[in-house]
């Protein structure tokens, strides 16, 4: 397919769905969240109800990814009018169908939120949980159905990247990257285009693009739900990234705990390929550009990009020293560009709206927005995406809708085994870059559980350093041994058996571990230890005096 080819496509589906007959779609959920739920069953019966009712030509249904709100699942959306049902079953699909399709009503009942608010809201967009977000990464992934690549033309899909090869050198896709200050979500924030600019600098014959979908942080779910509810986004980012830095190959490593985003990132290349959009010579340019996925085996460690690398070679996933970076000598010796999915995905709204509009977006430091997992001790768990700078507070009680059982807040834990935890009294930070590391935590991919005042931080510090020392993979001795000691420390206050003397060498230790680790995991691993001790140092004292009180006999004073 050429260029000319591919815009006259655009316009037959476009048209193609304004002239429909369908002028009410119903959305179901199908991610992984929803799936578990039983969304599969709902959309046969309610495919079923819609036939006996002859409303065919009428309704459309739609199979989606995540629309946000996890744990009301399985949840149906229903347009123009977006009322968005929740906690669907087979029972009250003929009820739904009959009210809200036919007789125009819709139910309040079964709106979402409606059994914890006093007024459900029938336009779904006038919920708080969704008006006080903005979606550019999760943009549709509730409305497109993630394995028709029609669905996604139709929604802009693949404008950005005709944009780039015929309109922009490459030099000025970086630049429109650079302008918009986006920076890398994978966790460290390094600006992309910074990034994307050096890797073009090395002359090489040959260069590598690699997304990184290895998501394995405890609680955090984003890269899943963009893979599986709009690969298209994350392939067409991939693609523009290769051009811009002269590359011809790209891997999309994905865990292998992700079986239905593996299937739905392979098909989308296969019809990306049957359309001329991947493949040599795409849409008739002198671009050549292709793409393979590689499952990743479960290892937490292969989120650091130079494990990743090694794992894709097809040996075992373990860091190595930089210098040199990947940028320089990545994949088989060769300059390679590595960003995850989060990142690829907001590459096309940068392209089609320029780095100018993006970068007026969130704070002066961090542009843009961020994908947010909530999970925890909190109302409405589920997927979100907010401007950066949206402070902790909004995200917890207005989109999260407080904390379960109306109980208090006690902190945040964001960044996942490599973060830190935000107490009470850093509730209205801003949720950026800068303001997360100033509190001793991180952003970190987007993973953030919430915790009440149930939660013992000791035994949190202690959980996360457990997973953290399981999941070394053993290279350098201060993150094999290190994380090692410090759980065994960590253990020992958590059972009322820990002197002083052993929370001074635990915080020793902590300083060692994380200054001389060969890679992020290790050099991270202190961070939930040291932020819970920096402000909650009175929980790890109170379990110190327990075992004083028992052990340490206070000297008599003798009568003369």
């Amino acid at each position: 397919m050429n260029r000319q080819e591919f815009k006259d496509l655009v316009i037959a589906e476009t048209e193609k769905t304004k002239n429909s007959t369908c002028k009410h779609k119903i959305c179901i959920c199908c991610g992984a969240g929803c799936i578990s739920s039983g969304s599969e069953a709902v959309m046969k019966k309610l495919q079923e109800e819609i036939i006996e009712r002859g409303l065919q030509s009428e309704v459309e249904i739609i199979p989606t990814g995540c629309m946000g709100p996890c744990n009301q699942g399985p949840l149906m959306k229903y347009l123009p009018e977006n009322s968005i049902y929740q906690k669907v079953d087979c029972s009250n699909i003929s009820q739904i169908v009959q009210s809200q399709v036919i007789e125009k009503k819709p139910i309040e009942h079964l709106l979402l939120f409606a059994d914890s608010r006093e007024r459900p809201f029938s336009n779904a967009d006038e919920d708080p949980f969704f008006s006080k977000q903005l979606k550019i990464v999760l943009k549709n992934c509730g409305q497109l159905n993630p394995e028709r690549i029609e669905d996604y033309l139709v929604h802009e899909g693949y404008r950005a990247l005709d944009k780039a090869l015929f309109e922009m050198s490459p030099e000025d896709v970086i630049a429109e990257i650079k302008q918009s200050r986006m920076r890398g979500r994978g966790g460290a924030g390094y600006p992309t285009g910074l990034k994307w600019e050096t890797v073009y600098k090395y002359v090489n014959d040959q260069k590598y693009v690699i997304c990184n979908g290895d998501e394995g942080d405890p609680g955090a779910f984003m890269d899943r739900s963009v893979l599986e509810g709009n690969p298209h986004r994350v392939l067409e980012g991939m693609a523009i990234g290769g051009y811009a830095v002269g590359a011809s190959k790209g891997y999309a490593y994905i865990r292998g705990e992700y079986p239905l985003a593996i299937k739905r990132f392979e098909a989308a290349i296969k019809q990306a390929k049957k359309m001329g959009l991947l493949g040599p010579n795409i849409l008739g340019s002198n671009f050549s550009f292709d793409v393979e996925v590689r499952i990743g085996a479960g290892a937490f460690v292969c989120g650091e990009e130079t494990a990743l690398i090694a794992s894709i070679e097809g040996k075992r996933g373990t860091p190595r020293p930089r210098p040199p970076f990947p940028a320089e000598s990545g994949l088989w010796g060769k300059p390679t560009l590595i960003n995850n999915v989060e990142t690829f995905a907001g590459i096309a709204p940068i392209i089609n709206n320029g780095g100018e509009w993006y970068s007026e977006i969130g704070t002066p430091k961090s542009a843009g927005t961020k994908v947010f997992a909530l999970a925890g001790k909190i109302n409405y768990s589920g997927l979100i995406e907010v401007p950066m700078g949206t402070s902790l507070r909004e995200i917890v009680f207005d989109i999260g809708g407080g904390i379960q059982g109306g109980g208090e807040f006690k902190a945040a834990q964001t960044g996942g085994p490599s973060g830190g935890c935000i107490p009470a009294e850093h509730l209205d930070v801003k949720m950026d870059y800068e303001a997360l590391v100033n509190l001793g935590s991180i952003m970190g991919s987007g993973g953030l559980i919430v915790m009440d005042q149930s939660s013992d931080m000791v035994d949190v510090a202690r959980f996360f350093m457990e997973f953290c020392m399981d999941e070394s993979c053993g290279k350098c001795v201060p993150c094999r041994v290190g994380t090692k000691m410090m759980h065994d420390l960590l253990q020992k206050i958590c059972d009322n058996n820990a002197s002083r003397i052993d929370l001074e060498r635990l915080e020793e230790l902590a300083v060692y571990v994380k200054e001389a680790s060969l890679c992020g995991l290790g050099g991270s691993a202190p961070n939930p230890l040291l932020s819970t001790l920096r402000h909650f140092r009175n929980e790890y004292e109170t379990r110190i005096g327990k075992y004083e009180e028992k052990h340490i006999e206070v000297p008599q004073t003798s009568e003369v």
